[in-house]
Protein backbone atom coordinates (compact mmCIF):
# COMPACT_ATOMS: atom_id res chain seq x y z
CA UNK A 1 0.00 0.00 0.00
CA UNK A 2 1.49 3.26 -1.23
CA UNK A 3 0.03 5.18 1.84
CA UNK A 4 1.40 2.87 4.19
CA UNK A 5 4.88 2.75 2.78
CA UNK A 6 4.80 6.30 2.95
CA UNK A 7 5.07 5.77 6.76
CA UNK A 8 3.94 8.36 8.96
CA UNK A 9 6.06 11.67 7.70
CA UNK A 10 2.72 13.12 7.15
CA UNK A 11 0.37 12.84 9.80
CA UNK A 12 -0.60 15.31 12.08
CA UNK A 13 -1.22 14.09 15.47
CA UNK A 14 -3.04 15.89 18.03
CA UNK A 15 -1.87 15.87 21.62
CA UNK A 16 -4.32 15.28 24.67
CA UNK A 17 -6.56 18.23 25.74
CA UNK A 18 -5.17 17.98 29.20
CA UNK A 19 -1.40 18.34 27.73
CA UNK A 20 -0.83 21.03 25.02
CA UNK A 21 -3.98 21.72 22.91
CA UNK A 22 -1.90 22.41 19.97
CA UNK A 23 -1.09 20.18 16.79
CA UNK A 24 1.82 18.08 16.98
CA UNK A 25 3.95 16.32 14.06
CA UNK A 26 4.86 12.60 14.01
CA UNK A 27 7.35 10.69 11.43
CA UNK A 28 9.04 7.28 11.56
CA UNK A 29 12.27 7.15 13.95
CA UNK A 30 11.04 10.51 15.65
CA UNK A 31 10.98 9.03 18.90
CA UNK A 32 14.51 7.77 17.98
CA UNK A 33 15.73 11.16 17.34
CA UNK A 34 14.09 13.43 19.73
CA UNK A 35 16.54 13.12 22.35
CA UNK A 36 19.59 11.81 19.93
CA UNK A 37 21.21 14.94 21.31
CA UNK A 38 22.02 13.43 24.54
CA UNK A 39 24.16 10.64 23.08
CA UNK A 40 25.86 12.36 20.10
CA UNK A 41 29.51 12.11 21.42
CA UNK A 42 31.73 14.81 22.70
CA UNK A 43 34.73 15.63 19.98
CA UNK A 44 37.37 18.11 20.47
CA UNK A 45 38.10 20.83 17.73
CA UNK A 46 41.13 20.52 16.52
CA UNK A 47 42.85 23.38 15.00
CA UNK A 48 44.85 23.05 11.53
CA UNK A 49 45.58 26.49 10.61
CA UNK A 50 45.02 30.08 11.35
CA UNK A 51 44.46 33.00 8.70
CA UNK A 52 44.93 36.92 8.21
CA UNK A 53 45.61 39.84 6.23
CA UNK A 54 49.76 38.11 6.77
CA UNK A 55 48.05 34.88 5.41
CA UNK A 56 48.12 31.07 6.50
CA UNK A 57 49.68 30.15 10.08
CA UNK A 58 50.47 27.20 11.94
CA UNK A 59 50.57 29.41 14.83
CA UNK A 60 47.73 29.93 16.75
CA UNK A 61 46.69 33.62 16.79
CA UNK A 62 43.42 33.18 18.54
CA UNK A 63 41.09 34.12 16.33
CA UNK A 64 37.20 33.91 18.10
CA UNK A 65 36.39 33.56 13.97
CA UNK A 66 35.89 29.60 13.58
CA UNK A 67 35.67 27.62 10.20
CA UNK A 68 34.89 23.85 11.28
CA UNK A 69 34.69 20.96 8.86
CA UNK A 70 32.85 18.13 9.96
CA UNK A 71 29.41 16.94 10.52
CA UNK A 72 27.57 19.44 11.96
CA UNK A 73 25.54 17.56 14.73
CA UNK A 74 29.14 16.42 16.40
CA UNK A 75 30.13 20.22 15.64
CA UNK A 76 27.28 21.86 17.72
CA UNK A 77 27.93 19.09 20.35
CA UNK A 78 31.70 20.43 20.36
CA UNK A 79 31.09 23.91 20.55
CA UNK A 80 28.47 23.49 23.65
CA UNK A 81 30.99 23.69 26.14
CA UNK A 82 32.07 27.50 25.32
CA UNK A 83 28.94 28.61 23.49
CA UNK A 84 25.99 27.41 25.13
CA UNK A 85 23.72 30.52 25.47
CA UNK A 86 25.75 32.74 23.98
CA UNK A 87 25.03 32.92 20.37
CA UNK A 88 23.66 36.13 18.90
CA UNK A 89 21.95 35.36 15.54
CA UNK A 90 21.58 31.29 13.95
CA UNK A 91 21.06 31.81 10.29
CA UNK A 92 21.20 28.05 8.22
CA UNK A 93 20.52 27.34 4.87
CA UNK A 94 19.75 23.23 4.99
CA UNK A 95 19.02 20.56 2.55
CA UNK A 96 15.56 21.81 0.89
CA UNK A 97 14.88 17.82 0.55
CA UNK A 98 13.91 18.65 -2.96
CA UNK A 99 16.09 17.27 -6.41
CA UNK A 100 14.37 20.53 -8.33
CA UNK A 101 16.82 22.94 -5.91
CA UNK A 102 20.36 22.21 -6.85
CA UNK A 103 22.80 19.47 -7.19
CA UNK A 104 24.07 19.29 -3.52
CA UNK A 105 20.28 19.01 -2.23
CA UNK A 106 20.40 16.04 -5.01
CA UNK A 107 22.58 13.50 -2.42
CA UNK A 108 22.14 14.56 1.05
CA UNK A 109 22.93 11.92 3.28
CA UNK A 110 21.07 11.29 6.55
CA UNK A 111 24.20 10.03 8.54
CA UNK A 112 23.61 10.21 12.06
CA UNK A 113 24.33 7.24 14.42
CA UNK A 114 21.36 6.41 15.62
CA UNK A 115 21.27 2.89 17.34
CA UNK A 116 17.81 1.72 15.94
CA UNK A 117 17.28 -0.75 13.06
CA UNK A 118 14.52 1.24 11.66
CA UNK A 119 17.02 4.16 11.09
CA UNK A 120 20.11 2.00 10.49
CA UNK A 121 18.78 0.90 7.50
CA UNK A 122 18.92 4.90 6.17
CA UNK A 123 22.45 5.49 7.42
CA UNK A 124 25.14 6.69 3.93
CA UNK A 125 22.11 6.06 2.11
CA UNK A 126 21.75 8.77 -0.74
CA UNK A 127 18.31 10.11 -0.41
CA UNK A 128 16.41 9.30 -3.61
CA UNK A 129 13.23 11.43 -5.31
CA UNK A 130 10.34 11.10 -3.35
CA UNK A 131 8.89 9.19 -6.23
CA UNK A 132 11.90 6.78 -5.26
CA UNK A 133 12.18 7.47 -1.45
CA UNK A 134 9.14 7.46 0.02
CA UNK A 135 10.31 7.72 3.36
CA UNK A 136 12.49 11.37 2.80
CA UNK A 137 10.50 13.30 4.80
CA UNK A 138 11.23 11.36 7.48
CA UNK A 139 14.45 11.23 7.24
CA UNK A 140 14.72 14.84 6.50
CA UNK A 141 13.18 15.56 9.94
CA UNK A 142 15.20 13.14 11.30
CA UNK A 143 18.34 14.82 10.62
CA UNK A 144 17.09 18.45 11.54
CA UNK A 145 15.40 17.89 14.79
CA UNK A 146 18.67 17.02 17.31
CA UNK A 147 20.41 19.48 15.46
CA UNK A 148 17.76 22.48 15.96
CA UNK A 149 17.51 21.20 19.54
CA UNK A 150 21.66 21.79 19.88
CA UNK A 151 20.72 24.94 18.18
CA UNK A 152 18.67 25.79 20.80
CA UNK A 153 20.83 25.51 23.30
CA UNK A 154 23.30 27.83 21.80
CA UNK A 155 20.91 30.56 21.16
CA UNK A 156 21.18 33.10 23.97
CA UNK A 157 17.98 34.77 25.94
CA UNK A 158 17.97 37.49 22.82
CA UNK A 159 19.31 35.72 20.23
CA UNK A 160 16.97 34.98 16.98
CA UNK A 161 17.47 32.10 14.62
CA UNK A 162 16.43 32.19 10.95
CA UNK A 163 16.19 28.95 8.27
CA UNK A 164 15.90 29.25 5.01
CA UNK A 165 13.81 26.51 3.52
CA UNK A 166 11.06 26.03 0.70
CA UNK A 167 7.84 24.61 -0.15
CA UNK A 168 8.51 21.32 0.09
CA UNK A 169 9.35 21.12 4.26
CA UNK A 170 8.43 24.34 5.59
CA UNK A 171 4.76 23.59 7.44
CA UNK A 172 7.04 20.37 8.57
CA UNK A 173 9.63 22.73 9.17
CA UNK A 174 7.48 25.03 11.14
CA UNK A 175 6.02 22.80 13.46
CA UNK A 176 9.19 21.10 14.79
CA UNK A 177 10.54 24.57 15.20
CA UNK A 178 7.12 25.32 17.11
CA UNK A 179 8.09 22.59 19.63
CA UNK A 180 11.79 23.36 20.18
CA UNK A 181 12.28 26.96 20.29
CA UNK A 182 8.45 27.58 21.46
CA UNK A 183 5.20 28.94 19.77
CA UNK A 184 5.24 32.12 21.27
CA UNK A 185 8.96 32.61 20.07
CA UNK A 186 7.51 32.18 16.64
CA UNK A 187 8.13 35.91 15.03
CA UNK A 188 7.44 35.40 11.29
CA UNK A 189 7.49 33.73 8.39
CA UNK A 190 9.17 35.81 5.98
CA UNK A 191 8.89 35.12 2.42
CA UNK A 192 12.32 35.98 0.26
CA UNK A 193 11.54 37.24 -3.83
CA UNK A 194 14.51 34.92 -4.41
CA UNK A 195 13.36 35.55 -8.49
CA UNK A 196 13.95 31.73 -9.27
CA UNK A 197 14.32 30.84 -12.92
CA UNK A 198 12.24 32.73 -15.10
CA UNK A 199 12.20 30.49 -17.56
CA UNK A 200 11.01 26.83 -16.77
CA UNK A 201 8.46 25.19 -17.21
CA UNK A 202 6.51 25.28 -14.41
CA UNK A 203 2.52 26.19 -14.22
CA UNK A 204 3.45 29.24 -12.44
CA UNK A 205 7.14 30.38 -11.66
CA UNK A 206 8.29 29.71 -8.38
CA UNK A 207 9.86 33.21 -7.62
CA UNK A 208 10.41 33.01 -3.80
CA UNK A 209 11.76 30.98 -0.93
CA UNK A 210 10.94 31.43 2.69
CA UNK A 211 13.07 32.03 5.80
CA UNK A 212 11.68 30.82 9.25
CA UNK A 213 12.10 33.56 12.44
CA UNK A 214 12.32 32.07 15.91
CA UNK A 215 13.46 34.18 19.31
CA UNK A 216 14.87 32.42 22.02
CA UNK A 217 12.72 34.55 24.30
CA UNK A 218 10.05 36.94 22.76
CA UNK A 219 10.03 39.08 26.03
CA UNK A 220 13.26 39.79 26.12
CA UNK A 221 13.84 41.96 22.86
CA UNK A 222 11.88 44.74 21.22
CA UNK A 223 11.69 46.03 17.61
CA UNK A 224 14.47 44.85 15.16
CA UNK A 225 16.88 47.33 14.37
CA UNK A 226 16.31 47.21 10.64
CA UNK A 227 14.90 49.24 7.56
CA UNK A 228 13.41 47.34 4.73
CA UNK A 229 15.74 48.08 2.00
CA UNK A 230 12.74 49.51 -0.06
CA UNK A 231 11.57 52.18 1.56
CA UNK A 232 12.76 55.74 0.54
CA UNK A 233 15.05 58.08 1.77
CA UNK A 234 11.95 60.52 2.69
CA UNK A 235 9.59 57.51 4.39
CA UNK A 236 8.17 58.53 7.61
CA UNK A 237 9.62 55.67 9.28
CA UNK A 238 12.70 58.09 9.83
CA UNK A 239 10.47 60.64 11.79
CA UNK A 240 11.80 61.17 15.46
CA UNK A 241 7.80 61.01 16.70
CA UNK A 242 4.78 59.05 15.07
CA UNK A 243 1.46 60.62 15.99
CA UNK A 244 -1.70 58.91 15.85
CA UNK A 245 -4.99 59.51 17.23
CA UNK A 246 -6.71 57.61 19.47
CA UNK A 247 -10.45 58.21 18.40
CA UNK A 248 -11.13 55.35 16.92
CA UNK A 249 -15.18 54.15 16.45
CA UNK A 250 -16.32 50.63 15.12
CA UNK A 251 -17.30 47.30 16.46
CA UNK A 252 -13.87 46.41 17.79
CA UNK A 253 -14.18 49.86 19.73
CA UNK A 254 -17.32 50.58 21.76
CA UNK A 255 -18.43 54.17 22.99
CA UNK A 256 -17.08 54.86 26.23
CA UNK A 257 -16.08 58.09 28.56
CA UNK A 258 -12.74 58.87 29.78
CA UNK A 259 -12.45 61.56 31.86
CA UNK A 260 -9.34 64.15 31.19
CA UNK A 261 -7.82 65.62 34.74
CA UNK A 262 -6.80 69.08 35.21
CA UNK A 263 -2.94 69.14 33.58
CA UNK A 264 -3.84 67.38 30.52
CA UNK A 265 -1.51 68.22 28.01
CA UNK A 266 -2.26 70.62 24.47
CA UNK A 267 -1.00 70.97 21.39
CA UNK A 268 -1.06 74.53 21.63
CA UNK A 269 -0.72 77.12 24.55
CA UNK A 270 -4.41 78.38 24.85
CA UNK A 271 -7.98 77.04 23.63
CA UNK A 272 -10.94 76.21 24.84
CA UNK A 273 -12.77 73.44 22.81
CA UNK A 274 -16.72 74.21 23.76
CA UNK A 275 -19.12 71.23 24.56
CA UNK A 276 -20.29 69.44 21.75
CA UNK A 277 -22.42 66.40 20.81
CA UNK A 278 -21.53 66.82 17.00
CA UNK A 279 -17.80 65.52 16.57
CA UNK A 280 -16.07 63.12 17.88
CA UNK A 281 -14.83 62.58 20.74
CA UNK A 282 -17.84 64.26 22.40
CA UNK A 283 -17.06 66.96 24.93
CA UNK A 284 -19.63 67.03 27.82
CA UNK A 285 -18.16 70.73 29.07
CA UNK A 286 -16.39 73.42 27.79
CA UNK A 287 -12.72 72.29 27.73
CA UNK A 288 -10.19 75.18 29.08
CA UNK A 289 -6.51 75.39 27.77
CA UNK A 290 -4.01 77.85 29.30
CA UNK A 291 -0.31 77.14 29.04
CA UNK A 292 -0.72 74.00 27.05
CA UNK A 293 -3.06 72.23 29.68
CA UNK A 294 -6.08 71.40 30.95
CA UNK A 295 -7.31 73.87 33.67
CA UNK A 296 -10.37 72.32 34.31
CA UNK A 297 -11.47 68.72 34.54
CA UNK A 298 -13.07 67.34 31.44
CA UNK A 299 -15.61 64.24 30.15
CA UNK A 300 -15.10 63.06 25.90
CA UNK A 301 -16.63 60.36 24.61
CA UNK A 302 -15.68 58.00 22.26
CA UNK A 303 -14.67 55.08 20.35
CA UNK A 304 -10.78 54.72 21.42
CA UNK A 305 -7.71 52.85 19.87
CA UNK A 306 -4.93 51.89 22.76
CA UNK A 307 -7.17 53.39 25.48
CA UNK A 308 -5.24 51.24 28.26
CA UNK A 309 -2.34 52.81 27.27
CA UNK A 310 -4.27 56.52 27.56
CA UNK A 311 -5.21 55.73 31.40
CA UNK A 312 -1.45 54.48 31.77
CA UNK A 313 -0.43 57.89 30.93
CA UNK A 314 -3.13 59.92 32.80
CA UNK A 315 -2.47 57.43 36.15
CA UNK A 316 1.40 58.00 35.74
CA UNK A 317 0.81 61.78 36.11
CA UNK A 318 1.32 62.96 32.40
CA UNK A 319 4.54 61.57 32.18
CA UNK A 320 5.61 59.09 29.37
CA UNK A 321 4.78 55.45 29.37
CA UNK A 322 5.81 52.29 27.26
CA UNK A 323 3.82 51.09 24.41
CA UNK A 324 3.63 47.15 23.54
CA UNK A 325 6.77 47.84 21.48
CA UNK A 326 9.00 49.42 24.06
CA UNK A 327 8.80 53.20 23.02
CA UNK A 328 8.10 56.10 24.68
CA UNK A 329 4.63 57.60 24.30
CA UNK A 330 2.84 60.49 25.22
CA UNK A 331 -0.98 61.87 24.90
CA UNK A 332 -2.17 65.49 23.86
CA UNK A 333 -4.95 67.31 22.85
CA UNK A 334 -5.03 69.37 19.94
CA UNK A 335 -6.34 72.08 18.43
CA UNK A 336 -9.19 70.57 16.63
CA UNK A 337 -10.34 68.85 20.11
CA UNK A 338 -8.83 65.44 19.06
CA UNK A 339 -6.45 63.06 21.29
CA UNK A 340 -3.37 62.15 19.66
CA UNK A 341 -0.53 59.25 20.99
CA UNK A 342 2.87 60.88 20.24
CA UNK A 343 5.43 57.81 20.23
CA UNK A 344 8.98 58.98 20.32
CA UNK A 345 11.30 56.56 18.16
CA UNK A 346 14.58 55.36 19.06
CA UNK A 347 16.52 53.61 16.65
CA UNK A 348 13.68 53.19 13.51
CA UNK A 349 12.28 50.29 12.69
CA UNK A 350 10.65 49.10 9.32
CA UNK A 351 10.42 45.09 9.00
CA UNK A 352 7.99 43.40 6.28
CA UNK A 353 7.44 39.79 5.95
CA UNK A 354 8.02 40.45 1.91
CA UNK A 355 11.89 40.58 1.64
CA UNK A 356 12.58 42.44 -1.61
CA UNK A 357 15.82 44.22 -3.20
CA UNK A 358 18.21 41.91 -1.03
CA UNK A 359 19.93 39.95 -4.05
CA UNK A 360 19.77 36.73 -5.55
CA UNK A 361 21.66 33.84 -6.08
CA UNK A 362 22.46 34.66 -9.62
CA UNK A 363 24.14 37.85 -8.84
CA UNK A 364 25.79 36.28 -5.71
CA UNK A 365 26.98 33.22 -8.21
CA UNK A 366 28.50 36.21 -10.39
CA UNK A 367 30.38 37.70 -7.39
CA UNK A 368 31.29 34.40 -6.40
CA UNK A 369 33.29 33.37 -10.17
CA UNK A 370 35.35 36.92 -9.63
CA UNK A 371 36.67 35.06 -6.30
CA UNK A 372 37.08 31.97 -8.67
CA UNK A 373 34.34 30.12 -6.65
CA UNK A 374 32.07 27.51 -8.09
CA UNK A 375 28.88 26.95 -5.95
CA UNK A 376 25.41 26.24 -6.98
CA UNK A 377 22.99 28.32 -5.68
CA UNK A 378 24.63 30.54 -2.87
CA UNK A 379 22.59 33.00 -0.71
CA UNK A 380 23.32 36.67 -1.56
CA UNK A 381 24.97 38.52 1.00
CA UNK A 382 22.77 41.31 1.54
CA UNK A 383 20.04 38.65 2.61
CA UNK A 384 22.43 37.48 5.53
CA UNK A 385 23.56 41.46 6.73
CA UNK A 386 19.87 42.46 6.61
CA UNK A 387 18.81 39.49 8.85
CA UNK A 388 21.63 40.00 11.06
CA UNK A 389 21.01 43.59 11.61
CA UNK A 390 18.10 42.46 12.77
CA UNK A 391 19.02 42.70 16.67
CA UNK A 392 22.73 41.59 16.56
CA UNK A 393 25.39 44.23 18.27
CA UNK A 394 28.72 45.18 16.95
CA UNK A 395 30.35 42.80 18.92
CA UNK A 396 27.94 39.57 18.74
CA UNK A 397 28.39 36.34 17.54
CA UNK A 398 26.99 34.34 14.29
CA UNK A 399 26.77 31.19 13.64
CA UNK A 400 25.69 29.09 10.60
CA UNK A 401 25.89 25.41 10.90
CA UNK A 402 25.04 24.66 6.84
CA UNK A 403 27.78 27.19 5.99
CA UNK A 404 28.02 26.15 2.07
CA UNK A 405 30.48 28.42 0.01
CA UNK A 406 30.41 30.92 3.21
CA UNK A 407 27.86 34.05 2.95
CA UNK A 408 27.59 34.14 6.42
CA UNK A 409 31.18 35.10 7.16
CA UNK A 410 31.25 37.23 4.11
CA UNK A 411 28.34 39.43 5.67
CA UNK A 412 29.71 39.42 9.05
CA UNK A 413 33.63 40.57 7.75
CA UNK A 414 31.28 43.31 5.54
CA UNK A 415 29.27 44.57 8.58
CA UNK A 416 32.33 44.76 10.46
CA UNK A 417 34.20 46.93 7.56
CA UNK A 418 31.71 49.46 7.24
CA UNK A 419 31.12 50.18 10.66
CA UNK A 420 34.12 49.08 12.53
CA UNK A 421 32.53 46.39 14.43
CA UNK A 422 33.93 42.88 16.06
CA UNK A 423 31.25 40.37 15.43
CA UNK A 424 32.29 37.38 15.44
CA UNK A 425 31.26 34.19 12.92
CA UNK A 426 31.45 30.43 13.44
CA UNK A 427 31.09 28.49 10.43
CA UNK A 428 30.60 25.19 10.24
CA UNK A 429 30.68 22.50 6.93
CA UNK A 430 30.30 18.90 6.60
CA UNK A 431 30.82 18.89 2.69
CA UNK A 432 35.03 18.17 1.69
CA UNK A 433 34.90 21.46 0.02
CA UNK A 434 34.96 23.45 3.47
CA UNK A 435 39.01 24.18 3.02
CA UNK A 436 38.54 24.77 -0.83
CA UNK A 437 35.47 26.52 -1.40
CA UNK A 438 34.35 27.60 1.96
CA UNK A 439 37.29 29.06 3.44
CA UNK A 440 39.30 29.77 0.54
CA UNK A 441 36.34 32.23 -0.01
CA UNK A 442 36.64 34.03 3.10
CA UNK A 443 40.84 34.11 2.50
CA UNK A 444 39.16 36.33 -0.97
CA UNK A 445 37.29 38.46 1.52
CA UNK A 446 39.81 39.30 3.79
CA UNK A 447 42.42 39.99 1.40
CA UNK A 448 39.92 41.40 -1.76
CA UNK A 449 39.77 39.95 -4.76
CA UNK A 450 38.66 40.97 -8.29
CA UNK A 451 40.90 42.93 -11.12
CA UNK A 452 40.83 46.38 -12.14
CA UNK A 453 37.04 48.04 -12.36
CA UNK A 454 36.00 44.80 -10.93
CA UNK A 455 38.33 44.89 -7.93
CA UNK A 456 37.08 44.53 -4.62
CA UNK A 457 39.17 45.67 -1.49
CA UNK A 458 39.60 43.42 1.45
CA UNK A 459 37.58 43.39 4.78
CA UNK A 460 40.53 42.20 6.53
CA UNK A 461 39.80 40.24 9.60
CA UNK A 462 40.93 36.36 10.46
CA UNK A 463 39.90 33.21 11.39
CA UNK A 464 40.85 29.85 12.54
CA UNK A 465 39.78 26.16 10.61
CA UNK A 466 39.05 23.65 11.99
CA UNK A 467 38.72 19.68 11.72
CA UNK A 468 36.41 17.64 14.36
CA UNK A 469 38.53 15.41 16.16
CA UNK A 470 38.49 12.62 18.10
CA UNK A 471 35.50 11.79 20.99
CA UNK A 472 36.23 12.43 24.65
CA UNK A 473 34.75 9.15 26.02
CA UNK A 474 35.50 6.18 24.30
CA UNK A 475 32.37 3.44 23.37
CA UNK A 476 32.88 2.21 26.70
CA UNK A 477 31.63 5.66 28.81
CA UNK A 478 35.40 5.66 29.75
CA UNK A 479 37.90 9.28 29.21
CA UNK A 480 39.93 9.09 25.88
CA UNK A 481 43.84 9.37 27.08
CA UNK A 482 44.68 10.58 23.93
CA UNK A 483 43.21 14.11 24.30
CA UNK A 484 44.61 16.85 25.99
CA UNK A 485 43.98 17.50 29.70
CA UNK A 486 43.48 20.56 28.82
CA UNK A 487 40.21 19.54 27.17
CA UNK A 488 38.70 17.56 29.70
CA UNK A 489 39.28 19.88 32.08
CA UNK A 490 37.32 21.86 30.22
CA UNK A 491 34.35 19.63 29.68
CA UNK A 492 34.56 18.52 33.13
CA UNK A 493 33.53 22.36 34.40
CA UNK A 494 30.68 22.63 31.81
CA UNK A 495 29.24 19.85 32.35
CA UNK A 496 29.35 20.17 36.35
CA UNK A 497 28.33 23.90 36.42
CA UNK A 498 25.81 23.70 33.59
CA UNK A 499 27.63 25.68 30.63
CA UNK A 500 29.63 28.53 32.26
CA UNK A 501 32.62 29.46 30.61
CA UNK A 502 36.08 28.34 31.59
CA UNK A 503 39.18 30.09 32.68
CA UNK A 504 42.17 27.43 33.45
CA UNK A 505 43.69 28.55 36.54
CA UNK A 506 47.40 28.04 36.09
CA UNK A 507 48.57 28.42 39.94
CA UNK A 508 46.25 24.92 40.96
CA UNK A 509 47.26 22.22 38.87
CA UNK A 510 43.95 20.53 39.76
CA UNK A 511 41.77 23.07 40.96
CA UNK A 512 38.97 24.04 37.97
CA UNK A 513 36.93 26.85 39.95
CA UNK A 514 34.17 27.65 42.54
CA UNK A 515 30.59 28.03 41.42
CA UNK A 516 27.32 28.70 44.10
CA UNK A 517 29.60 28.10 46.82
CA UNK A 518 30.93 24.58 45.81
CA UNK A 519 34.75 24.15 45.06
CA UNK A 520 35.73 21.86 42.32
CA UNK A 521 39.00 19.55 41.57
CA UNK A 522 39.96 17.33 38.98
CA UNK A 523 42.71 15.01 40.08
CA UNK A 524 43.74 13.36 37.22
CA UNK A 525 47.49 12.25 35.57
CA UNK A 526 47.64 10.77 31.84
CA UNK A 527 50.29 8.26 33.26
CA UNK A 528 49.19 7.24 37.36
CA UNK A 529 46.13 6.55 38.78
CA UNK A 530 45.15 9.34 41.86
CA UNK A 531 44.48 8.40 45.18
CA UNK A 532 41.79 10.96 47.03
CA UNK A 533 43.75 10.57 50.62
CA UNK A 534 44.57 13.00 53.20
CA UNK A 535 47.69 13.51 51.36
CA UNK A 536 46.30 15.35 48.48
CA UNK A 537 43.45 16.87 51.06
CA UNK A 538 46.46 18.99 52.49
CA UNK A 539 46.58 20.23 49.00
CA UNK A 540 43.44 21.76 49.19
CA UNK A 541 42.79 25.35 50.07
CA UNK A 542 39.81 24.72 52.52
CA UNK A 543 37.59 27.48 52.66
CA UNK A 544 33.67 26.96 54.36
CA UNK A 545 32.36 25.79 51.29
CA UNK A 546 31.40 22.23 49.66
CA UNK A 547 33.90 20.26 47.48
CA UNK A 548 33.57 17.98 44.38
CA UNK A 549 36.71 16.06 43.93
CA UNK A 550 37.28 13.74 41.05
CA UNK A 551 39.63 11.01 41.23
CA UNK A 552 40.32 7.37 40.55
CA UNK A 553 39.58 5.93 44.40
CA UNK A 554 39.02 7.17 47.54
CA UNK A 555 40.39 6.38 50.48
CA UNK A 556 38.62 8.75 52.84
CA UNK A 557 35.54 7.48 54.77
CA UNK A 558 32.39 8.64 54.73
CA UNK A 559 32.55 10.19 58.02
CA UNK A 560 35.73 11.71 56.47
CA UNK A 561 34.40 12.68 53.52
CA UNK A 562 30.87 14.48 55.65
CA UNK A 563 33.39 16.31 57.76
CA UNK A 564 34.69 17.90 55.26
CA UNK A 565 31.94 18.77 52.83
CA UNK A 566 33.42 16.62 49.95
CA UNK A 567 31.74 14.95 47.20
CA UNK A 568 33.70 12.06 45.46
CA UNK A 569 33.11 11.31 41.71
CA UNK A 570 34.94 8.61 40.25
CA UNK A 571 36.95 9.54 37.00
CA UNK A 572 35.45 7.34 34.42
CA UNK A 573 38.62 5.24 32.90
CA UNK A 574 40.31 2.30 32.76
CA UNK A 575 43.19 2.24 35.32
CA UNK A 576 44.35 -1.72 35.04
CA UNK A 577 46.14 0.05 31.46
CA UNK A 578 47.43 2.54 32.74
Amino acid sequence: DRSVSRGLGDVYKRQDKEQVNMPTLDWIGKDKVINHHNDVPYKVLERKYSYDEDGEHKDDIHSENMIIHGDNLEALKSLLPQYEGKIKCIYIDPPYNTRKSSEKNKAWIYSDSVDDPKIEKWLGVTVGDEGEDLSRHDKWLCMMYPRLVLLNKLLSDKGIVFISIDDNECSYLKIICDDIFGKKNFVAQLIWRSDGNFDNQAKIKNVHEYILCYIKNADEVGLPQAIDPSASENSKIYNEEVRNTVVKNGPKNPMSTIKLPIGFPCSVSDLIIKSRKDKFPYYGADAIIEGGRLINEVEVESGWSSKNILMKYINNGFNPVKDTKGQDTVFEITKTGNIEMIKKRGDASHVLSLLQNLGSTQNMSTELAKMGVKFDFPKPVELVIYLISFYCRKDDIILDSFAGSGTTAHAVLNMNKKDGGNRKFILVEMGDYADTITAERVKRVIDGYGEGKNAVDGTGGNFSYYELGSPLFLQDGTINNDIATAEIRKYIWYTETNGLEYAENEQEKYYLGSHNDTAYYFYYEKDKATILDYSFLATVNVKNQSYIIYADSCALSDIDLQKWNITFKKIPRDIEHI
